[in-house]
């Protein structure tokens, strides 16, 4: 099924991503994993590309297992900024192959090594040539409601993100963000320049204090204060902080859901346990 069809719903629902091992000794770990969560029943799950393509064939692996074994619906990610056109290709056929009708497009982040492909300097330019090559594929695009961390103004980013939805974005998901009204606001601004295609949020519960650390170090996410206050709390209490994690994030879920944004995507992380518990806390709200 094409995500966008399922955003069109008005049903709340929430979606879950996974991420394939660095070798392929962690495969049967990550299939197991991604497995769980599908048991779930989520509306549809992602399954992300490692740097440079490192992980391509087990993304489409494991993808492969969530849409055919599992019977959900699935979205792999692709990245360009190591990419030639013909790799593209070349994995637009393997995912066609394995029945699935979504795609994540991403520019990716630059290799170690700083080796890029020069056929693609941005999402914009894959997304385009995705759609040239095949103009029935569902495809997802990111956003980043703080900015890109590369980006110093955020007008740029905005208008780097009406390219990407003119050369054919389906529908945009959000980086994790932990303050609900820079989501809000982000809409406002993305609507205000001419974006009408569906904006989900991504939200990622924190279960460690390591987690969050790394994270902002990553995205560069902002930390409101009532959730450092949380960390500063709990940080040193694994149980603890898992818990609060899961109820913040349930929180920020439930705040959008009441505000009109009925569809959600989960950073789970690989863990079916935090997924499970997320949806629990749903019960009632999400069907």
């Amino acid at each position: 099924m094409k995500i966008n069809k399922i955003l069109a719903d008005k049903n709340p629902s929430i979606s879950f991503e996974v991420f394939p091992p660095k070798a392929e000794t962690g495969l049967n770990d990550v299939k197991s994993a991604a497995g769980a969560i599908a048991a779930l029943g989520p509306s549809f799950m992602s399954v992300t590309y490692g740097a440079a393509g490192s992980t391509s064939k087990m993304t489409i692996e494991v993808a492969s297992d969530i849409k055919n074994l599992h019977g959900v619906t699935v979205m792999p990610h692709l990245t360009c900024v190591a990419s030639s056109k013909e790799h593209v290709r070349n994995m637009l056929a393997q995912i066609r192959e394995n029945n699935i009708d979504n795609i994540m497009a991403l520019r990716g982040d630059i290799p170690k090594d700083g080796i890029v492909c020069n056929d693609y300097l941005h999402a914009s330019d894959l997304i385009r040539d995705i759609r040239s090559i095949d103009p029935d594929i569902c495809i997802g695009g990111a956003c980043y409601p703080e900015g890109h961390i590369e980006c110093v103004h955020k007008s740029d980013d905005i208008h780097f993100l009406k390219e990407k939805v003119d050369a054919g974005c389906d529908f945009l998901t959000t980086q994790m963000f932990f303050d609900n009204n820079i989501f809000y606001n982000f809409l406002y601004r993305v609507k205000d320049i001419g974006i009408n295609v569906p904006v989900v949020p991504g939200i990622m519960p924190i279960t460690t204090a390591r987690q969050l650390s790394r994270s902002v170090q990553l995205s560069g996410t902002s930390v409101p204060e009532r959730f450092k206050a949380i960390v500063d709390r709990f940080g040193d209490d694994p149980v603890s902080m898992r818990q609060a994690g899961i109820i913040y994030a349930t929180e920020q879920i439930i705040d959008l859901i009441a505000n009109g944004i009925n569809h959600i995507h989960v950073y789970s992380m690989n863990k079916p346990d935090v997924a499970s518990d997320i949806l629990n806390n749903l019960k009632g709200i999400v069907s």
